[in-house]
């Protein structure tokens, strides 16, 4: 941006019959600017990008738009997310995909362009897997969870704005924490039939976390849906959740399916 001395003297060098290249040379300036002086000398306005308008944070505070994006977003984020603050403001949200499933990373930014769309998405490479993420003043706002320290190490409880989505839109929010922290698998087992013996596989999901909280927000929304589950240690700080039961099984296979 030139002040108006500088345009003033470009102009007066230019009426004085000097070739726009002279005076370009001369002031610093470039020709195209000094070309665009000849028609407006006052700089133009500059345009103020608006902030991204948050249901959060109006005067009435209301839920996002697409209830269903927000719960598949929120699972996400409770298995396999992060925010973290930007050193001059503003926050990033982070969502750690694993490279076998390609599916899932698309899914994953398609829904926090869904919950966010003003805001990009970009995502980094990482050894293994990549870190989708995206920057807003707004990610502690939609996701009042974040806090200081690991999720397992405090309380993970959601409002009751977040409740109301989780009632509306579970099994978009089962299928953000099975995308994150759980998996569908075929187990096999053997039986003796008529003498002889015979290999059975079925299939199973699992939900694994360290966080009591997050796993009780599973297994809380699984009653809702009538899923049937277990819980099963699976090692010292983890727990895990398993679904087995056919009739359970099916249901989670019509509105979650595996990873892909």
């Amino acid at each position: 941006m030139y002040d108006m001395d500088t345009r003033k003297r470009a102009l007066s060098l230019v009426a004085q019959g000097r070739s726009l290249n002279s005076v370009s040379k001369e002031t610093g300036v470039s020709r195209a600017a000094i070309r665009d002086w000849r028609t407006r000398i006052d700089p133009l306005p500059l345009l103020r990008r608006e902030a991204p308008p948050c249901p959060r944070c109006r005067p009435a505070p209301g839920l996002p738009a697409d209830t269903a994006a927000y719960a598949y977003l929120l699972g996400l984020y409770l298995g396999d997310g992060c925010i973290s603050q930007h050193p001059r403001g503003g926050f990033y949200l982070r969502i750690t995909c694993t490279d076998t499933w390609p599916g899932l990373i698309t899914k994953c930014r398609e829904a926090i362009k869904t919950v966010r769309p003003e805001d990009s998405v970009s995502v980094l490479q990482r050894q293994g897997c990549v870190s989708v993420s995206s920057y807003s003043r707004h990610w502690p706002c939609l996701f009042p969870q974040h806090g200081p320290g690991k999720k397992h190490e405090r309380t993970i409880a959601l409002t009751p704005w977040q409740l109301t989505i989780v009632d509306g839109q579970p099994w978009d929010f089962i299928r953000g924490l099975i995308h994150s922290d759980g998996c569908r698998v075929t187990n096999w087992t053997t039986r003796i039939v008529a003498g002889a013996s015979k290999r059975y596989e079925y299939p199973r999901y699992f939900f694994t976390n360290t966080s009591v909280d997050i796993l009780r927000l599973f297994t809380d929304t699984l009653d809702k849906v009538n899923v049937e589950w277990k819980s099963a240690h699976y090692g010292r700080k983890t727990h895990n959740i398993s679904v087995a039961k056919r009739a359970s099984v099916a249901l989670m296979d019509r509105h979650v399916g595996p990873k892909f």
